[in-house]
């Protein structure tokens, strides 16, 4: 579960043009629109997943 969570963000910050720190490297206007359904921007213009993902196994 975690591991496809993972790589689902993984996916989604890459089309919306965000490096592993959250901090917009894109090219186009498109990527930033919808980006407020994925993202929360914090302080920086860095952009968090809105999502906590947890696991209860070791």
């Amino acid at each position: 579960g975690n591991q496809i969570g993972a790589a689902f963000w993984q996916q989604i910050s890459g089309e919306h043009g965000l490096d592993s720190n959250g901090v917009y490297n894109g090219t186009s206007d498109l990527q930033l629109e919808r980006l407020s359904v994925y993202f929360n921007e914090a302080s920086g213009n860095k952009y968090v997943p809105r999502a906590v993902l947890v696991d209860l196994e070791p």
